[in-house]
């Protein structure tokens, strides 16, 4: 069984920053690729940032220059530095991952909500 916690959302002033931590258990799991996704109220789910187990990375055009992905694969977890965030960052994030031999990411995690005020 696969489980997913994200960890580190919170409130923060237009501008500020926070950093989110995903922890992937799971016995024998092997990951491919780790990634965060986010959810505003009313919109559609968002791939905001990707990272391959061979570092390849991949970010939204909506937070390239901001925003920076990291990963440790001896303990599979994943970092997000958000940084110079604007309102419009406000949502849900999820950690979310594609197991080696897939090819779609998959969420597990209940999220953490990232809040920023103008």
């Amino acid at each position: 069984q696969v489980q997913t916690e994200e960890s580190g959302g919170g409130l923060v002033q237009a501008g500020g920053s926070l950093s989110l931590l995903c922890t992937v258990s799971g016995n024998g799991i092997d990951i491919n690729t780790m990634g965060w996704y986010r959810q505003a109220p009313g919109k559609q789910r968002e791939l905001v940032a990707g990272i391959t187990s061979g570092g390849g990375i991949y970010y939204a055009n909506s937070v390239k220059g901001r925003y920076t992905i990291s990963r440790d694969n001896a303990k599979n977890t994943a970092s997000l530095q958000m940084n110079s965030l604007k309102p419009e960052d406000t949502a849900r994030y999820y950690c979310c991952i594609i197991p080696e031999g897939k090819y779609e990411y998959d969420c597990w995690g209940r999220g953490t909500q990232v809040t920023v005020s103008s």
